[in-house]
């Protein structure tokens, strides 16, 4: 049973972002001076599934931003990579994925079908996934960029995502939000971890959730954690 969702997002799990001065390149190289000077954060929440040990998973991601858009850099160590769906538009979350939420003005409530929040599904090949306002999914890879870098069990993710508010529309042209100092974002980052199974095994979040049903990101923005932009 979904729990209902309240109307009102209380602030919790606060970080502060650091802004890039110097371009970030989206290569899945974490060699830019702002990742080494931002703190890692754990992905280490069980939303979903059976307990798991580090060998078969393992995650952590830092930040930062620019007036354009919000960077995640994420080091996701999986024993197995499972892409077993060729169409991105179907059964998208039993796949190995990363699932970035994003509340652009941090205000919660429900986003199950409706663009006051997003939760972009972001598959192995980068395509981006989230349902649309007519209750299908749609790609948004206009969204995000992505690019991710393998070696034995280790995976380096960066992503650029382009911030857009909740007058977001799916059948009109859309402007970004300019991001500046002091901003709050709703946020939250996710790893859907299958092992060639039928369906997922795990979902393991950023963000401690309260109550039985955890795996609320994709309807409840409340649960989302706070970012606040700083320079």
């Amino acid at each position: 049973m979904i729990e209902e969702v309240s109307s009102q997002k209380k602030d919790h799990q606060l970080n502060e972002v650091e802004k890039a001065l110097e371009p970030i390149i989206i290569d899945g190289v974490a060699n830019e001076v702002i990742w080494n000077n931002v703190a890692w954060y754990p992905i280490d929440q069980l939303w979903l599934g059976e307990e798991y040990d580090s060998s078969d998973f393992k995650g952590k991601y830092k930040l930062s931003w620019t007036a354009d858009a919000l960077y995640v850099l994420a080091e996701i160590l999986d024993d197995v990579l499972s892409d077993q769906h060729n169409d991105p538009l179907k059964f998208w979350w039993d796949d190995d994925c990363i699932e970035i939420f994003i509340d652009e003005n941090n205000s919660g409530g429900d986003h199950q079908y409706n663009h006051s929040a997003f939760a972009y599904h972001i598959a192995l090949d980068g395509n981006v996934v989230d349902m649309a306002l007519d209750e299908n999914p749609k790609l948004y890879n206009s969204h995000i960029q992505s690019e991710r870098q393998t070696v034995g069990n280790m995976s380096i993710w960066e992503f650029k995502i382009v911030i857009y508010s909740d007058t977001f529309s799916d059948n009109a042209p859309n402007e970004p939000v300019v991001l500046r100092t002091g901003k709050k974002i709703g946020f939250a980052i996710a790893y859907c971890d299958n092992d060639n199974s039928k369906e997922r095994e795990n979902f393991i979040g950023s963000v401690a959730v309260d109550g039985e049903d955890k795996n609320r990101g994709w309807i409840d923005a409340n649960i989302f954690g706070t970012l606040i932009l700083t320079d």
